[in-house]
């Protein structure tokens, strides 16, 4: 390693590791310095925003098997759970639009807020909704249609908890998530939190993105040669990629009781970029086969089962 790069990773863990330590112990502070919403830095236009939520809600839709002509009827008087919602819960919003009777929304970090751009957001979003979804968009708010007044509880509540777990017992219909699950401290825990969450018969969906969010260097795997002590005092509390792979949230959902009834990938690493990186792995990773490293994403749909 030349004297130039070595300098270069020492900044970067020492850096890594002092903003780890804010994030743990002044989460909001972290999130306001930072500027996180929970969907990357790649939107330029606020409209495009409303493009992407509407992409998120048609593209659960299709993964569930649901024709569009359905989603009223199936959303219809149910209570839906939400992990990571980012700072504009725009899919919740969506939801309430098109049946949903409530939407519960969990977070670790304080993300939600009003702020002028974001309340220019969802008006746009709600001007593009038809009447009757447009009607039942404005009930989320505490006053009617006027999101700058923050969401009412009664059809989206929003909960931050240190955990991100929601606690919930058998109460919702649906719980769903996009690009959360590879944040998350404690997968086994999220997944089971899930399970309790759910009624017998719910079922459980969610978008995994496995890429390494911008902390790869040269290779999109070789994020994963980081030692696992250094990554977790670099980057645990941040909510940045926990680093687990398929492998990992397979044994999760085969552990939890859920019938997995859906595990797709969406994007895979080529055999050229795996044989590169191997050598170099982390212990924890250098068992894993070419396939189960080759995943960078992937939709995950599980059900809980029917009480006997």
């Amino acid at each position: 390693m030349s004297p130039t790069h070595a300098l270069g990773t020492i900044r970067r863990v020492v850096r890594a590791a002092l903003t780890n330590q804010l994030a743990r112990h002044a989460p909001a502070l972290y999130v306001q310095i930072t500027g996180q919403t929970g969907r990357g830095a790649d939107e330029i236009h606020l409209d495009a925003v409303g493009d992407y939520f509407q992409k998120c809600f048609d593209e659960y839709f299709e993964h569930l098997g649901v024709a569009q002509s359905d989603r009223a009827g199936f959303l219809r008087g149910k209570r839906l759970l939400e992990y990571g919602p980012g700072d504009v819960p725009g899919v919740a919003i969506l939801m309430v639009a098109h049946g949903a009777e409530q939407v519960v929304c969990v977070d670790r970090f304080p993300l939600v807020k009003m702020s002028p751009k974001n309340v220019e957001i969802v008006k746009l979003m709600l001007e593009r909704l038809p009447d009757e979804a447009r009607q039942r968009a404005d009930l989320c708010f505490r006053q009617p249609g006027r999101p700058e007044s923050g969401f009412n509880p009664r059809y989206i509540d929003y909960l931050v908890r240190p955990s991100g777990l929601s606690g919930f017992s058998d109460e919702a219909d649906l719980v769903f998530s996009r690009a959360v699950l590879e944040h998350v401290n404690d997968l086994p825990a999220s997944i089971l939190d899930m399970y309790a969450a759910l009624k017998p018969g719910g079922v459980s969906i969610h978008l995994v993105d496995l890429k390494s969010h911008g902390l790869h260097r040269a290779n999109p795997l070789d994020f994963l040669e980081w030692p696992d002590w250094l990554w977790s005092l670099m980057y645990s509390e941040k909510g940045v990629p926990n680093r687990l792979r398929v492998d990992a949230y397979r044994e999760a959902v085969s552990q939890s009781g859920f019938e997995c009834v859906a595990l797709e990938p969406t994007l895979r690493a080529t055999a050229v970029d795996i044989q590169a990186v191997r050598p170099r792995l982390a212990k924890r990773f250098r068992n894993l086969s070419d396939e189960d490293l080759s995943w960078l994403g992937f939709w995950l749909v599980c059900r809980k089962p029917e009480i006997q």
